[in-house]
């Protein structure tokens, strides 16, 4: 039977935290022989309109997704509506409540932790939104100085590229290691940017 890795979008999502992990997770799905699928979710099955204005078709609604293997939730300026959007959050907590994975990119962290994923856990966001990840309380120990934490069943990633160092290290774990270094290969990812900077403070 082939296992299904769901991407939660949602208006105004940051377009780099669903589609970097997109792009890798797919990559693995093509080459896995129908043993993977990646497919894209809205609440209510229509076209979703990123942060960037970019449209996008997805394969599911809230209400005729299939049961996933692995969620993933984005983050993004539209992440702080959707954190008091029952519907989104009942979504990613039954879904996820069955996951062999729940994952998030950037602030989609603070979903996880509305959705009650992040309780006893450790954790990271966006480098701007670890105060408000403290902030939400709880029992959750917010990492600050890493591209991914995984503890339990649970992964999160830092900001917007990070999401991409998540999905090749989740593609070890589905897979093996040699085929997240193929997909790291294919997407030809050695990041080496012209300007070099550390996290601001």
């Amino acid at each position: 039977m082939t296992k299904t890795i769901g991407i939660v979008l949602f208006p105004d999502f940051e377009d780099l935290d669903a589609i970097g992990p997109r792009e890798a997770l797919t990559m693995m799905a093509k080459g896995s022989g129908g043993e993977w699928q990646v497919v894209l979710i809205s609440e209510d099955g229509g076209p979703v309109q990123s942060f960037l204005g970019t449209r996008y078709l997805v394969d599911y609604s809230y209400g005729n997704c299939p049961s996933l293997d692995v969620i993933l939730v984005p983050g993004g300026l539209g992440t702080r509506k959707e954190m008091d959007n029952q519907k989104h959050l009942e979504f990613v907590r039954r879904q996820g409540s069955s996951c062999n994975f729940v994952t998030s990119v950037c602030t989609g962290a603070l979903i996880l932790h509305k959705a009650g994923f992040l309780e006893g856990k450790r954790a990271t966001t966006h480098w701007g939104a670890i105060p408000e990840l403290r902030n939400l309380g709880g029992e959750t120990t917010v990492v600050a100085d890493q591209r991914w934490v995984h503890d339990g069943n649970v992964i999160t990633a830092a900001g917007v590229s990070a999401g991409i160092d998540m999905a090749l290290y989740l593609i070890s774990l589905l897979k093996d290691a040699a085929a997240a270094k193929r997909v790291q290969q294919m997407m030809e990812y050695y990041p080496k940017p012209p300007v070099f900077d550390e996290v601001p403070a």
